[in-house]
């Protein structure tokens, strides 16, 4: 039997479309008829975030579908947040556009060998990123997010020892916010690993006023030049909250869209990367097309199934978290 992946690459790809259908309206009428929820990560191409329920980072759109009646979640995403909904929203079915989009940070990990990497250090708390695998999920004690990571470490004990992944980048901005001895897992996002310092530099010369704001999975010489560090959300709201009308955004470029939707007197330029390109698209997350998401809700495929088994486990460390930041008032 084929599994949903191939069902995906083999069936959908060469579906036919009519092409004088109006996909959002279309799109609208089966949402209405399945009782369904779009949810978009902010990194989605425009057409895909305008005719989404709900825009966001990935935890707060999982939890947001998790408080809807609806049957059935779309995460225009990438898998792993796909696998959040589910863990969040066992109940409900979840699918996604392209079962393909996968995520460059959460390959980096295998759980296998985060297991045996987590066997060298009995002692240690394992506090996860929430852009991992929900098997790493399942083998954490805390998962936190790039907004809330530097305070979930802060909660903890001086004395208590701790592992922390899969973003080796994350990790050490929190290291050197906190003060704390991290181990750290080598993985990264290939978005964030190839902003090129030089370009920004020369970008900023030609930008004088510019601010540059980058997110903390950044390499540290970008966080370095950055006037404001912070999570997708957080660079949305500094950009709208701060007087300065020019900015250069060091993170997937998708977010654009909404920073120019929700500020139309101010100008967004995407820092550069270490190629010819002008912007850092995420390959992953474009693999979501308006078609896709279009024939993903017709055929309510490709469906993300979890086993319960690693739901009841993964669901444990997000609950401490939300149970942490409930106490901080983050």
């Amino acid at each position: 039997m084929d599994t949903l992946a191939e069902i995906n690459i083999k069936g959908f790809a060469d579906e036919y479309i009519d092409p004088t259908l109006d996909l959002f309206d279309e799109i609208e009428k089966l949402k209405k008829e399945k009782n369904a929820v779009i949810l978009a990560h902010y990194y989605q191409e425009p057409d895909i975030q305008d005719v989404a329920d709900y825009i966001g980072d990935s935890l707060g759109l999982s939890q947001q579908a998790a408080k809807t009646d609806a049957d059935i979640i779309v995460f225009a995403g990438v898998h792993f947040m796909a696998e959040t909904a589910k863990i969040l929203s066992p109940t409900k079915k979840v699918i996604l556009p392209d079962m393909k989009a996968g995520c460059s940070l959460a390959d980096s990990c295998p759980p296998h060998l985060f297991a045996k990497f987590k066997e060298k250090y009995p002692d240690h708390l394992v506090i996860t990123y929430v852009n991992c695998t929900a098997e790493l999920k399942a083998m954490s004690d805390i998962v936190c997010t790039s907004s809330n990571a530097v305070q979930i470490v802060e909660s903890l004990p001086p004395d208590q020892k701790i592992i922390f992944g899969p973003d080796k980048n994350l990790g050490a901005y929190v290291a050197k916010k906190t003060g704390r001895d991290l181990v750290l897992w080598n993985g990264a996002c290939m978005v964030h690993e190839i902003f090129s310092r030089e370009k920004i530099f020369k970008l900023k010369e030609r930008h004088p006023g510019a601010k540059l704001l980058a997110h903390p999975e950044c390499e540290e010489v970008i966080l370095e030049m950055a006037d404001y560090i912070g999570s997708t959300t957080g660079i949305l709201k500094y950009a709208t909250s701060h007087p300065d009308k020019e900015f250069i955004v060091a993170t997937e470029a998708g977010i654009l869209h909404q920073m120019q939707k929700d500020n139309p007197d101010k100008v967004f330029i995407p820092a550069p990367p270490n190629n010819a390109c002008a912007c850092n698209d995420c390959p992953h997350m474009k693999r979501n097309t308006l078609e896709k998401l279009y024939l993903c809700l017709k055929n309510e495929l490709p469906e993300i199934d979890v086993p319960a088994t690693i739901i009841e486990k993964a669901v444990k460390p997000i609950e401490r978290m939300l149970e942490i930041s409930a106490r901080l008032g983050l």
